[in-house]
């Protein structure tokens, strides 16, 4: 395996659920779109995965999701773009089919208090399911990796919770750092950068509170609830 120079990460751009929550219990999760703010978000985050890439090319895994493929359109990389392969295992966390908006809230505060790894949604997934699924995606990453045309970069748009999902399960890091760690905010990048063989993540996910990566339950037995 021959791993990329850069492997970058996008969440979607502000979506319609983003503003209104209630759009959940009339259109599907995979169908809502961007707001044009969300747009606009998009096409900002476009200049600088263009300042990152520099003229090289780069092969992009998108989630079906229409606010990710809205996202992608936005980014606008033109000749840069070697190859889009749309990648059902980033989507995002599976909650319910229709949601109610109520009943989504209050799974929420219960999610809060037993942790979102573990969690499952009553018709959904925990964070756990993902992981298991970016686990997954990972080996076919692996497998495209050692194909000697595979360009130099590789381009995730994704969700929030994937995002720290991937790297969690690239960085090895622990249940506990994983719960520390803020979602990144609509548009936002993050990119792993090799340097030396080793892979740097830039910029690092916001913390709420201090935990360090290989921190484990053992460490935390009697740690308040969120």
């Amino acid at each position: 395996m021959t791993a990329p120079r850069q492997i970058l990460m996008l969440r979607h751009g502000q979506s319609a659920a983003n503003v209104d929550q209630t759009i959940y219990d009339r259109v599907p999760d995979y169908r809502i779109p961007l707001t044009d703010v969300g747009l606009a978000q998009a096409e900002a985050a476009g200049e600088s995965i263009r300042q990152r890439l520099d003229g090289e090319k780069v092969c992009v895994y998108v989630s079906p999701y229409l606010r990710a493929y809205q996202t992608l359109a936005a980014l606008n990389l033109g000749d840069s773009v070697q190859r889009v392969l749309e990648e059902p295992r980033l989507r995002e966390q599976d909650w319910a089919n229709f949601q109610n908006p109520a009943e989504i809230a209050a799974q929420k505060e219960l999610r809060n208090a037993y942790g979102h790894f573990f969690y499952r949604f009553r018709e959904g997934e925990s964070g756990s399911d993902v992981y298991d699924r970016v686990s997954s995606f990972l080996d076919t990453l692996y497998r495209h990796w050692s194909a000697p045309d595979y360009p130099p970069n590789t381009l995730l748009v994704t969700h929030g919770l994937t995002m720290r999902l991937f790297c969690m399960r690239w960085f090895h890091w622990s249940v506990e750092y994983f719960e520390s760690l803020n979602n990144p905010e609509n548009a936002e990048v993050r990119a792993l950068v090799r340097n030396n063989g080793h892979f740097a993540l830039e910029p690092p996910f916001q913390q709420w509170s201090q935990v360090d990566p290989g921190q484990t339950v053992l460490d935390r037995p009697g740690r308040p609830l969120a």
